[in-house]
């Protein structure tokens, strides 16, 4: 065996594996520390974390592979691990296996199939301060003479052994080690000999892997597939049992190597683990305490967001305003204070509640707790089509919806993940509160119902109906949505341990960072063009305008009626512009709704955003003062009139169709751009926004015209 492994490639590329909460992305953080990228595997949906170290002679980059038990390529995970480590996808150098000190015998089935690919490697053995305290003795001399891979016992929770780790990186000390089982014992040499003939492979196992999952490799032509069906036919082959035989003769072999290397003397932990399980795994007591912690992360969200974000919104409030008194006017000027500015605003101003919201995540993983609330919903979940862990991002679409999206990262499963991706925006988010808020207080009357004001009850009826929408759109895509992969719940239950503020730091900025690099170009490329569309029109339309207003700003008398002028007149140049152009065109469809062309303009601009209509109802109907007083905005709102009938243009039916509409269409830019980067494609976020778009139309035309 060769223990050191040179290359003279200036990048030096090392894969991470593990198995799931094994410690590897701790180990990964600590290594690379904030020097990493995210990006995604090429084809796939799945993100890719990489991370740099150097030395005075070259670079080494550390790849950080996704949780998998084992190298069977059936779900997402395994296969990303699969087709990395086979060469089907970026060229790795070597492997670094992440093993549990607590639980070899798994850790160990991955360990020995990495080795089985004929790739350098070395074992890092993980968590060895847990299995002291539960008594076990490892003989890391005689597991390194038997499997013949240099090793590093660590502890990544308190940094040790990591130098380590670094000095085996650095001395590219990998090992190729003879394949630790024979798969010829499973199936013919003759067969292992052909495959690694005709498609150049290295390795028994590799050719083994081929044979046995070809039907579900994507990137096997054909032809190919009939060639090796051809294979199995011949010998008789059932590929599951080709598997399990492999399996089986493996687990066995390494049974046999822990009973010579690992020595268990009596558990040193106490059951504390064990007795907080007893209620927080509880059938009646677990589920309220889950509901508890939650109802204080979405308060916390909510509440610890709300400064940080003022400040936000005020900042790039000034830095327009100050644009505007500082540059000569014009154009660019504009574009600067009212698109730009405000476009990047509006991709900032999200940055503390995705901190926040997977800043809290991260701290209940790191406590071991997460882990038993995926366990916990997964049999309330799954009737519906969706994963023990949508609960957490499908919860956390009540702050917004665009860290709900991103929290499904966590979900294995391709077909439950992005069927929480198309429902999460259904929870009624804080976007749509000051719709809500405003519309209930005029059409609903500020009446005592059995102790409870009746705006509060519909408040709340609006909530609900967002969640039944999103539990029942959830039930209908998974009858729609066919797919093979199998879905089960393999959930760790790590022992609870007080976070690391290191590693939910690390968090925080990482998520914080991907969305404002690759979402926010979309979402600021979409505000520059809403802004566009809403300041410019047919340029014959505009001048005529501009003159009137100008005349009248000559001959008023005061501030105050030069203020009222110019209101008037950027309302009148927003009916003017291509914007309230489309508000006239979209008049006949949205009729039947019980709206005029002025909410039509509302719910175009309100794509960007939903909070965007109070704002845009303000411009409109020339609401002076701050856009932000409710009162104010309800008041004008509720004495609007229609100029063909003389009835209140927000009455019942229309301010209730309004809110259903909002409660179902994606109006929302922002989570458009995260739902494109979640899922890889522009074809879910243009399917998400036509369907729900059509059955909120669908919605609020039944809805009016039953109370009409």
């Amino acid at each position: 065996m060769n223990e050191t492994i040179k290359s003279k490639k200036d990048i030096f590329s090392i894969a991470l594996i593990g198995n799931p909460n094994v410690g590897k992305s701790s180990i990964f953080n600590q290594l690379t520390g904030l020097n990493q990228k995210i990006g995604n595997y090429p084809g796939l949906t799945v993100d890719k974390a990489s991370g740099f170290l150097k030395d005075s002679h070259r670079k080494y980059e550390l790849v950080d592979l996704p949780g998998t038990y084992s190298l069977y390529p059936k779900s997402e995970d395994e296969l990303i691990a699969y087709k990395m480590l086979s060469g089907k996808q970026t060229a790795i150098d070597a492997v670094i296996v992440v093993l549990d000190a607590c639980n070899l015998e798994r850790s160990l089935l991955l360990g020995t199939q990495v080795m089985d690919f004929g790739l350098p490697v070395a074992f890092v053995l993980n968590m060895k301060d847990l299995a002291e305290k539960q008594g076990l003795i490892i003989k890391t001399h005689e597991l390194y003479k038997s499997l013949g891979v240099p090793l590093a016992l660590t502890d990544a929770r308190k940094v040790e052994g990591l130098e380590a780790v670094k000095t085996l990186m650095k001395a590219e000390r990998f090992a190729v080690t003879p394949p630790f089982i024979e798969v010829s014992e499973v199936v013919s040499e003759e067969i292992l000999i052909q495959i690694k003939a005709k498609f150049h492979l290295d390795s028994d196992y590799q050719a083994f892997q081929m044979l046995v999952f070809f039907d579900q490799d994507k990137g096997i032509s054909s032809e190919d597939k009939v060639w090796l069906q051809s294979l199995c036919d011949a010998s008789g082959l059932d590929s599951s049992v080709a598997q399990l035989e492999e399996a089986n003769l493996r687990v066995s072999k390494i049974q046999k190597l822990l009973e010579r290397s690992i020595v268990k003397q009596k558990e040193k932990t106490n059951s504390f683990s064990r007795k907080l399980d007893r209620f927080l795994l509880h059938p009646v007591f677990g589920y309220v305490f889950f509901l508890a912690i939650l109802l204080m992360i979405f308060q916390a969200v909510f509440a610890w967001a709300e400064v940080p974000m003022d400040w936000i919104d005020e900042g790039f409030a000034l830095a327009s305003a100050w644009i505007s008194a500082a540059l000569p006017e014009g154009v660019f000027t504009d574009f600067l204070a009212e698109g730009l500015v405000p476009g990047i605003g509006g991709i900032v101003i999200f940055i503390p509640q995705i901190a926040l919201l997977f800043g809290f995540l991260a701290f209940l993983e790191d406590t071991g707790y997460l882990s038993r609330v995926v366990f916990l919903m997964d049999r309330f979940m799954k009737p519906l089509g969706l994963h023990g862990k949508s609960v957490v991002p499908l919860i956390s679409g009540l702050a917004c919806a665009i860290p709900a999206v991103m929290a499904s990262r966590t979900i294995s499963n391709n077909k439950e993940r992005l069927i929480t991706i198309l429902v999460a925006p259904w929870m009624s988010c804080s976007a749509r509160l000051p719709i809500y808020i405003i519309i209930i207080g005029i059409v609903i009357p500020d009446e005592v119902v059995f102790g409870i004001n009746a705006q509060a009850f519909a408040l709340l009826g609006m909530y609900l109906l967002g969640t039944i929408a999103t539990l029942a759109g959830a039930f209908v895509l998974n009858l729609l949505f066919k797919q093979k992969q199998a879905s089960f719940l393999l959930a760790e239950m790590p022992i609870y341990r007080w976070p690391r503020w290191k590693a939910v730091g690390l968090t925080m900025f990482s998520k914080s960072k991907v969305f404002v690099f690759e979402a926010g170009k979309v979402i600021l490329m979409i505000s520059i063009v809403l802004w566009v569309l809403s300041s410019y029109g047919p340029s014959s339309r505009m001048e005529a305008l501009d003159s009137e207003e100008e005349y009248l700003l000559a001959s008023a008398e005061s501030v105050e009626e030069q203020q009222e002028i110019a209101e008037l007149y950027a309302s009148k140049k927003l009916e003017a512009s291509y914007m309230g152009i489309m508000g006239k065109a979209i008049e006949p469809a949205i009729k039947p709704l019980g709206y005029d062309w002025k909410i039509g303009i509302a719910l175009i601009t309100s794509f960007a955003a939903r909070e965007v209509f109070v704002s845009t109802m303000a411009t409109i109907y020339s609401i002076g003062g701050d856009v932000e007083n409710e009162l104010t905005i309800r008041e004008k709102l509720a004495s609007e009139t229609r100029p063909d009938s003389g009835e209140k243009v927000f009455n019942l039916a229309t301010g209730l169709s309004l809110m259903v509409f909002y409660a179902f269409a994606m109006q929302c830019m922002s989570t458009l751009a995260v739902v494109k980067r979640e899922t890889k494609s522009w074809k879910w976020p243009v399917i998400q926004t036509v369907a729900m778009t059509a059955i909120a139309y669908l919605a609020a035309l039944i809805t009016y015209q039953t109370l009409v």
